[in-house]
């Protein structure tokens, strides 16, 4: 009898364990929870079918790969963080980025550049991690001029000691004169009401979540800020052959993998020795920082889109900015370099949306071409109706993957 009666609760106790952790799982695959943004920004559109189409939407939300989540949910979350990588999904983004960087002791860990520790974690509030930055935190002195400064890098420190700190929203205070003000620098537009407990993230974390959560996945393998070999040996296709094996390491199934760089070599090296990562690898395109490079003069795009094709590299990722240009009527059209890449057969993801704040004066980088027509917020819808129905952007990466999600779900994408 009472061995019966124990067997009888253990697997009650089993079964509630297991349909907890199941509906835990299931959490994160409902349908999305949007949230007001997308709301507020269709309020704000100038009147006109776009708007009118929009105020009707209503739901159902999907998840949808159209929303890719640019560093999580950074808006609102430290970027990289799980708690930014949880918003990104339960807001219906299909795809999620971990921007990829390396430790003292080379293992991959999500940041968005190697040396961002000192503006997107609490380093210099941990004295002897703070003591191992590349340059300690050097206070702003008025009578000079000179900012607050400092500089702390993955490759200073262990992934032991990566993992004792804390994800914060990027920013600082140049005016600071000691660490608590530098480290106090979040732009007013956004927030600090969730960024109290951001938890760092490695690459093999982020990958396991990602699962759990199931989204794909769009690594990006940034570019180091030390000298490569790193510790001699390290060079930078043991590192870009390193992210992809973390991948496979885990099983994934590389038609659920983005890798991103800016490198095009990176993208030719996985191309040539892990094709079936390589043939949806996206060549994140910084060319705009180049000398004589004009993204409305295909005369100085050196590669052309042909020769990239023709190199075998299928996805381009430029800047919003570049695929949008303002006609004689002064509205928003693909621009000479979007449908360059469209005839070239290239497919095109573009990034950040939900990045410039505020949109009431034009807007920032993101926006240059067309910010004599950018004037409210309402217009980030205007600028994603264009890049989805003109341009023909396969997916767009966003600081607020809501804004995204909402388009795709009300436009019947797929």
């Amino acid at each position: 009898m009472r061995l019966t009666f124990a067997l009888t609760t253990f697997v009650l106790l089993a079964k509630l364990v297991s349909t907890s952790t199941e509906a835990s799982a299931h959490d994160h695959n409902q349908s999305p929870q949007l949230g007001p943004r997308p709301f507020y920004l269709v309020s704000k559109m100038k009147d006109g079918p776009l708007k009118s189409q929009l105020q009707q939407c209503t739901g159902p939300f999907r998840k949808t790969d159209f929303s890719i989540a640019h560093r999580g949910a950074p808006l609102q979350f430290p970027e990289h963080s799980k708690e930014s990588y949880e918003a990104a999904a339960r807001m219906g983004a299909g795809v999620i980025e971990c921007d990829v960087t390396f430790t003292k002791d080379r293992q991959l860990v999500c940041r968005h550049s190697q040396c961002d520790l000192h503006t997107t974690t609490n380093i210099l509030q941990v004295p002897d991690l703070a003591a191992k930055c590349t340059s300690q935190f050097s206070p702003a002195d008025k009578a000079s001029g000179k900012a607050a400064s400092a500089k702390c890098c993955t490759s200073d420190i262990t992934l032991a000691e990566f993992k004792r700190l804390r994800a914060k929203m990027d920013g600082f205070n140049p005016n600071a004169t000691n660490v608590d003000d530098y480290q106090n620098g979040t732009p007013p537009w956004r927030t600090d009401l969730y960024a109290n407990s951001g938890t760092v993230m490695t690459l093999d974390e982020s990958i396991a979540l990602n699962k759990q959560l199931r989204v794909k996945f769009t690594p990006e393998l940034k570019a180091p800020e030390v000298p490569m070999p790193f510790g001699g040996d390290y060079t930078q296709q043991k590192y870009a052959a390193q992210m992809i094996n973390a991948f496979k390491r885990a099983y994934v199934d590389p038609k659920d993998v983005f890798a991103q760089s800016f490198n095009l070599d990176d993208i030719l090296f996985w191309i040539k020795t892990e094709p079936a990562f390589g043939r949806q690898a996206v060549f994140l395109d910084g060319r705009y920082e180049l000398p004589g490079f004009d993204y409305t003069k295909p005369e100085t795009w050196k590669p052309s889109m042909k020769q990239l094709s023709d190199q075998g590299v299928q996805i381009i990722a430029p800047p919003i900015y570049m695929l949008l240009a303002l006609n004689d009527r002064k509205e928003i059209v693909p621009s000479t370099y979007a449908r360059a890449a469209k005839k070239a057969g290239l497919d095109i993801i573009a990034w950040s949306l939900e990045r410039d704040g505020p949109l009431n004066k034009g807007g920032g980088f993101y926006h240059q071409s067309v910010k004599e027509v950018i004037d409210r917020d309402g217009d980030t819808l205007t600028v994603l109706d264009v890049m989805a129905k003109q341009v023909g952007v396969r997916g767009v990466f966003s600081d607020w993957p809501a804004t995204t999600s909402f388009y795709a779900s009300c436009m019947g994408m797929r």
